[in-house]
Parts: structure tokens; sequence; C-alpha cells
């Protein structure tokens, strides 16, 4: 773990790890990692999942015709 949390902990954090003995700072790092990963690729996972579903059901009907007014200056 010291290996691992020196790589992503910031210079205070990691000088902490080699001189104190992965204290709480350490698992106070750990900790944020193993709630904040899960909750990023659960929010992904989800909207990746809305996107998919929208495509595959999409209804043309509903589809607005706007076209964007075309700039000629």
């Amino acid at each position: 773990m010291t290996f691992l949390s020196s790589i992503l902990a910031c210079a205070t954090c990691a000088n902490s790890f080699k001189h104190g003995g992965q204290d709480a700072a350490g698992w106070a790092i750990a900790l944020m990692l193993l709630v904040i990963l899960p909750l990023i690729t659960m929010v992904v996972w989800f909207m990746v999942k809305i996107a998919k579903r929208e495509r595959d059901n999409f209804d043309s009907h509903y589809c607005d015709d706007y076209v964007a007014p075309s700039t000629n200056s």
C-alpha cells in the first residue's frame, strides 16, 4: 500500500507515509479512493445506460425539425 499511496498522494501525505508508517492521512486517502472511485464509476455507468436506452427507444415522431439559421455575413 505504501508504493500505491505514494503515487496517488500529494507530497505532504506521501512523506507522512514514509515517516509515520501509514497513519490517519494515509487511511483517509485510501478511504476516499475506495468511496469516490466506485461512486464515479456508477454515475458514468448510469449515464451510459440511459444514453443507450434512449438511442434504442428513440421515436422519430417526437424529433424536432429545427434547423439552425445560417450565419451569412
